[in-house]
């Protein structure tokens, strides 16, 4: 019987389901992160009997056809690249994206990944860098006798030296975009890599050419609603019993068929 693998394509596309439901659950705290969302495809479909075809010698036409669906499949993953709730946290090398963009975060290989996570923080050489080490581009470093960090938002990063009233400006932070943002290849760590979907990046200073501005001394929340998180998990939940009972159902009608052999 066919119920039984679209029964099992079912489930598997359900598993699927509560799996991103999950990771985005599991992640509503983490900072800049994209709630996901499951997209399901149906499968090939069998013809029986196609419509269109002639049902006589005389030429009549069949007005309807006999297609037998085989399933469903996950056609993708998508990232919602809305723009999350913003807190504040008295940090100055904490900086929030407002808008389009991505932090420039150069890797130990030598390219560039890119996040919307903007708890920076200084190397022991002075240079603004990651929770994880890695340099944010362009790479700035702030000297020993540095009284204060401000970070404007257009990205001017500026610094108040010991003894001097006038702000120094050290460098400037820029932000990158993308045609596709979805096509992004995460890697983990907050971080993101551009792949032939995404496009290349367009980097302009923020509030440029339609670029986000920073906001110094805040962090932006993820934009997972709990709320919403939770009755689709009671959907994808229901969803997967009911092909669960389409297997025993199944089950029992062979059951019955070996019995009457």
């Amino acid at each position: 019987m066919r119920a039984l693998d679209i029964a099992a394509t079912g489930l598997a596309a359900q598993q699927t389901n509560v799996e991103t439901i999950s990771q985005n659950l599991a992640n509503s705290t983490t900072t800049g992160f994209k709630a996901e969302r499951p997209e399901f495809q149906d499968l090939l479909y069998q013809d029986l009997r196609r419509a269109g075809n002639n049902s006589t010698d005389q030429g009549t036409i069949l007005p309807v056809g006999i297609q037998v669906g085989l399933g469903v499949k996950t056609g993708a993953i998508s990232r919602d690249t809305g723009q999350g709730t913003v807190k504040a946290t008295e940090n100055a090398l904490d900086v929030a994206i407002q808008g389009r963009g991505y932090f420039q975060i150069q890797l130990p290989d030598g390219t560039n990944a890119f996040s919307r996570d903007g708890t920076f923080k200084l190397s022991s050489e002075g240079t603004i860098v990651t929770n994880g080490g890695y340099v944010v581009q362009p790479a700035i470093t702030v000297p020993n006798n540095a009284v204060s960090v401000s970070i404007n938002q257009s990205g001017e990063v500026e610094i108040t030296l010991q003894g001097q009233t006038d702000p120094t400006q050290l460098g400037q932070l820029q932000l990158a975009t993308f045609v596709n943002p979805n096509g992004l290849e995460a890697l983990g760590d907050n971080l993101f890599v551009e792949t032939p979907a995404s496009g290349n990046a367009l980097v302009n200073n923020p509030g440029q050419e339609g670029t986000g501005t920073l906001l110094q001394g805040y962090l932006e929340n993820s934009n997972v609603n709990s709320v919403t998180e939770i009755t689709s998990l009671i959907v994808a939940q229901r969803a997967y019993e009911m092909n669960t009972k389409v297997l025993t159902a199944v089950d029992k009608m062979l059951q019955s068929l070996n019995q009457s052999a």
